[in-house]
């Protein structure tokens, strides 16, 4: 049987610490929360591998670990911030954050993930469904919001749920073209940076309409 306590040790040592991930209090929240709980049962010895998990649903995966931490790394979450997770599949992303000290609202639509991900998080973060363009305006504002699959399109509707001050990560793009990219809202403005490449499934609900040839 797999010792997953070694495989999170070898996961943080060998995938994130030499992906750019420095920030010590995310490595140790990758350390601490227990990866093989937040997958389809079945899959946990695939937990650790340096890849996305399936999570079943719309093409719906737990991002690999290299690509979530970044991600979370560049929120630059303090104690007490109120973040919200968008599109959480099983969780772990969520309980990360939670174990960074934020105060977590888990956004899913997809009924079943989102029951999958109440039976994991107990209670760490709560949970609620909804469509995710939507996000969770009667939680707003939130100081952070982690978009956990690939939108082809800007996510104003997530952005104006962000206090002033407030960043949104996501991966934004077509493809091969995509990039974690970083919003920092100020004011009534918006600023973006591409962080880095970054491949994960789209999320249908951003994506671009196409309208008919003639």
């Amino acid at each position: 049987m797999l010792d997953y306590a070694q495989a999170r040790r070898l996961m943080v040592d060998c995938q994130l610490r030499t992906f750019d991930v420095t920030d010590i209090a995310v490595l140790d929240a990758f350390d601490a929360v227990p990866r093989e709980r937040f997958v389809p049962r079945g899959q946990e010895d695939f937990a650790y591998v340096d890849r996305a998990v399936p999570l079943g649903g719309d093409r719906r995966v737990l991002p690999a670990p290299m690509l979530l931490a970044r991600m979370i790394q560049s929120l630059a979450l303090k104690p007490g911030a109120r973040v919200l997770d968008v599109g959480t599949g099983y969780g772990y992303g969520a309980a990360l954050m939670a174990e960074l000290g934020a105060v977590v609202t888990a956004l899913e639509s997809d009924p079943a993930l989102a029951g999958a991900a109440r039976e994991r998080l107990d209670a760490k973060a709560e949970v609620v469904e909804g469509p995710l363009p939507a996000g969770a305006p009667g939680k707003a504002p939130f100081d952070a919001i982690l978009v956990e699959g690939r939108v082809e399109v800007r996510p104003q509707g997530l952005l104006d749920q962000l206090a002033d001050g407030g960043r949104l990560v996501c991966v934004l793009g077509k493809d091969r073209a995509a990039k974690a990219t970083l919003f920092v809202r100020a004011g009534d403005a918006f600023g973006a940076r591409p962080l880095f490449d970054a491949a994960l499934p789209g999320l249908p609900a951003f994506a671009v309409e196409t309208g008919f040839a003639f």
